[in-house]
């Protein structure tokens, strides 16, 4: 039975798959899922955290956007996208502990991205946990 880190790490390629322009990867989520062995609890979280952030999208990528210093959610790289997307869904829409999913969006950017995007990543995540509870 798949974790929920390898929930989030199948999230994040979902996501990612879906913008690099392959629109059709919502019917392959499924399958994606009972590949990885994502069943019962972990699906149902599984298909509510992917769901969730295809819905709000919009609204998520705005919040994103406000925190980028430097750059534009537009101009970051793919993967460091959809772990940011996936991580401030949580922050904003889960009762999930923020620490935790920062710390998991921490843990796939080690995993996934480049020595810099650890750093990056927490630092807009813990500004979107910090200034959401004002």
């Amino acid at each position: 039975m798949a974790t929920r880190h390898q929930v989030r790490e199948s999230i994040v390629g979902l996501l990612y798959a879906s913008d690099i322009g392959n629109e059709g990867i919502d019917k392959f989520a499924d399958e994606l899922f009972e590949e990885k062995k994502i069943r019962n609890n972990q699906l149902v979280f599984a298909k509510e955290l992917y769901s969730g952030i295809k819905i709000n999208i919009a609204s998520v990528d705005e919040v994103i956007n406000s925190y980028l210093k430097e750059w534009n959610l537009s101009e970051i790289g793919n993967i460091e996208r959809a772990i940011l997307r996936l991580g401030a869904y949580e922050i904003l829409h889960s009762e999930l502990d923020d620490v935790v999913v920062i710390n998991e969006a921490i843990e796939l950017a080690k995993k996934l991205c480049n020595d810099t995007s650890p750093k990056f990543i927490n630092g807009v995540l813990d500004a979107i946990m910090k200034n959401k509870e004002k």
